[in-house]
């Protein structure tokens, strides 16, 4: 007699589980007019956190994988800066980097500024740069930008060391630049190991990209917090938040594993 087989349930119950929720709160946005009001004002703050977590996503991919590059110079100085440049950013909260980008970063920024091209603003040829000229949005994604960027330096630090040396080797004996060797070689490899967690770290900078409503950014966490406090309508208005987030965040975990899934058959292939 054979043995049974085990098997494995693979049915996705968590998922589940969230598309009922997500459809209970989709019915009451439909169904019910608060729901409905709420949903039309929050949905205002929607491009805004689109907006804030793409744009600092992208400005923290370009820096982090200039500070993974550094990290991999014949120069120690820059070694030594990238290790700096993670160690410090990492250990940094979001929140009080925020802080610290708004309420002095941006300051001194101006006065460097000033400072720096003193003689053609004195000539007329240049205003005067304020303080109030850098706009609390740009000063969020800034600080999100440069939070993530040592998190992203990681991820591509880690990707450039799964490329095997023998293949970078074989490239300089053929007489590859660096340039050529990283272009062609390199990166081509490290970003099927580099995506995934790249992924991973867009879905957290969209839940982070909610903290920049402390700055009165009009994403969809301010719109909610200044809905409620005038209608008093805490439990509607944050089950609509909720919601919003979810619906972003889970899409593109899905998209995501999906990704993940996909390159795991091109391996096996």
């Amino acid at each position: 007699m054979k043995p049974l087989k085990n098997t494995v349930d693979k049915t996705p119950w968590w998922l589940i589980a969230a598309i009922i929720i997500a459809l209970v709160l989709l019915w009451n946005m439909v169904a019910d007019e608060d729901y409905q009001r709420i949903a039309s004002t929050l949905s205002k703050g929607l491009l805004t956190t689109l907006g804030v977590t793409f744009s600092a996503f992208i400005l923290a991919s370009l820096i982090g994988l200039l500070i993974a590059l550094a990290g991999f110079s014949r120069y120690r100085v820059l070694r030594e800066f990238s290790r700096f440049y993670v160690e410090i950013f990492r250990g940094i909260p979001v929140l009080v980097l925020l802080f610290y980008i708004a309420f002095v970063g941006a300051p001194e920024m101006v006065k460097f500024y000033n400072w720096l091209l003193q003689w053609p603003i004195e000539a007329g040829w240049l205003e005067t740069a304020r303080t109030r000229d850098f706009t609390l949005l740009w000063r969020a994604i800034q600080a999100l930008s440069i939070s993530y960027s040592a998190f992203i330096a990681e991820v591509f630090r880690a990707g450039i060391q799964e490329v095997g040396k023998g293949q970078i080797e074989a490239a300089q004996a053929l007489g590859l630049s660096s340039w050529q060797r990283f272009r062609l070689i390199i990166l081509p490899q490290a970003m099927r190991k580099i995506l995934p967690p790249l992924g991973n770290d867009l879905v957290a900078m969209i839940k982070d990209s909610a903290l920049v409503s402390v700055l009165g950014v009009q994403d969809i966490t301010q719109l909610g917090k200044v809905f409620s406090a005038s209608s008093f309508q805490f439990f509607e208005t944050y089950n609509v938040v909720a919601f919003m987030y979810l619906v972003l965040t889970l899409s593109l975990s899905l998209l995501i594993r999906a990704f993940e899934a996909h390159l795991r058959r091109n391996d096996h292939h």
